[in-house]
């Protein structure tokens, strides 16, 4: 019950949050787009959180209560914060004074990436029961090369990126889509930082590295 509680209230905050960054600065509750997005993400994000509370209760406890240790990953988690605050802030300035004008089949692609993404977040989940929302080591941990993880070594950041660049477009805005480049730096720098602790702590992980070249983008990076 706890863990639920936890769960549920975290959920309302983070709706509540999200729903104020966006329809403030947008003026007025009648902000489509805005409420498209809230429609695509948090139902799913439901969903899911209630699979995880019943499959594996222990995942979604580390996915709630995780704080950053290493001094690289705080910073990281800071700039991404005020990256997306900013993107949400932007992108209702933006439906309120009408900057941007994203046309209608250019926010269903980007709705159904956005879709598309969370699923394969979910699916990174099932297959990585060690997933937490810091970067360390854990007790017992063994690297995971099945599935995701055998195309790209961070399957979760790979699939963030694409849910992530998805939300501007979702929302209506070009000029909020600049809010959230940054996040591809910010993610380069997260995995750089994080495959030096799993290489120094956690036993394989440089054989994996050999055998999976590309950390995020196959035949990219």
């Amino acid at each position: 019950m706890k863990l639920l509680w936890n769960a549920l209230i975290k959920f309302t905050v983070g709706f509540l949050l999200v729903g104020a960054l966006l329809f403030f600065p947008a003026g007025e509750l009648s902000y489509m787009n805005g409420w498209l997005f809230i429609g695509l993400l948090f139902p799913p994000m439901l969903i899911l959180g209630a699979v995880l509370l019943i499959k594996a209760p222990s995942l979604l406890e580390k996915r709630l209560g995780a704080k950053e240790r290493e001094t690289t990953q705080k910073g990281v988690v800071a700039v991404s914060a005020l990256l997306f605050i900013a993107g949400f802030i932007v992108a209702g300035l933006d439906h309120r004074f009408g900057w941007s004008h994203v046309p209608f089949w250019l926010v269903a692609v980007a709705s159904i990436v956005l879709l598309v993404s969370y699923a394969l977040y979910a699916e990174v989940m099932r297959e990585n029961a060690y997933l937490s929302r810091t970067v360390e080591v854990q007790k017992e941990q063994r690297v995971i090369d099945t599935g995701l993880y055998g195309i790209v070594r961070h399957p979760m950041y790979a699939v963030t990126v694409w849910l992530f660049l998805s939300i501007p477009i979702v929302l209506g805005s070009f000029w909020s889509l600049l809010c959230f480049l940054p996040y591809v730096a910010v993610i380069v720098v997260r995995i750089r930082n994080e495959e030096a602790v799993l290489e120094s702590g956690l036993k394989g992980y440089a054989d994996y590295k050999k055998r999976v070249k590309y950390r995020l983008l196959p035949l990219i990076w």
